[in-house]
């Protein structure tokens, strides 16, 4: 199964293209240029050097959120406009879940966060045990100081992964809770991750069309305060 996949949930921009498991290509760039001006050239050039149309995709993942609302933006209405144009079904991707994905390797407990501003963060963990994720909580929004109280006794070993990272190693440490980043290269969101992610999830028969894809924003955007929440993704 071939799958495009795309991540636009923060400040960073990333394409890939995965097979059965193996990433067969993938760009990543971080400079501060808009994602819409970013993602389709990143898209282009993969599929151009692997000789790959986008018709030859089985289907086309995104991260829905939570995330940057006008990331989820762009990178929901891309992958809804690549699909319907060579009519492929879609994936929506939690982006906890697919950053969880970067940590699989490192058994124990894996917290993931993105900075949600108010001293929170949107927040998933997963226990990890020889490459295999078992989810613990749904996506959320948390305050630091309750995910603290929440884990603080739990005796695994602590890896932390996403933008939020720093937040949460920051108060662990304060308040004596041991833990460890994800290394450099692992400790962000990218679609290589989310390509893995969406195949798990299309073999459990969790793809959609184009139409029913949707973004996941755990707090409703500003513009739209009064948008009704959607129920967490499990």
């Amino acid at each position: 199964m071939k799958i495009l996949a795309l991540e636009t949930s923060a400040k960073a921009v990333s394409a890939a293209v995965s097979e059965n498991g193996r990433i067969l290509a993938s760009g990543y760039q971080d400079t501060g240029l808009t994602h819409s001006r970013t993602l389709m050239p990143i898209v282009e050039h993969i599929l151009k050097n692997t000789d790959l149309k986008l018709s030859d995709m089985d289907a086309i993942a995104v991260a829905v959120g939570p995330g940057s609302f006008t990331g989820i933006r762009i990178g929901v209405s891309a992958a809804k406009g690549l699909a319907f144009s060579v009519d492929k079904p879609a994936v929506g991707v939690s982006t906890l879940a697919a950053m969880a994905r970067n940590a699989a390797f490192a058994d124990g407990l894996i917290v993931c966060a993105m900075d949600a501003r108010r001293s929170q963060v949107y927040n998933a963990n997963f226990s990890a045990e020889n490459g295999v994720l078992t989810r613990l909580t749904p996506d959320r929004a948390v305050s630091l100081d309750e995910l603290a109280e929440e884990i603080r006794n739990d005796p695994r070993p602590i890896t932390l992964v996403g933008d939020g990272a720093h937040l949460v190693y920051a108060r662990f440490t304060e308040q004596g809770i041991p833990c460890r980043m994800a290394p450099p290269h692992l400790i962000m969101q990218n679609a290589t991750s989310v390509a893995l992610e969406a195949e798990a999830l299309a073999a459990q028969g969790k793809l959609v069309s184009a139409q029913e894809l949707e973004a996941f924003y755990l707090r409703p955007p500003q513009a739209d305060p009064l948008k009704k929440k959607p129920a967490p993704i499990q």
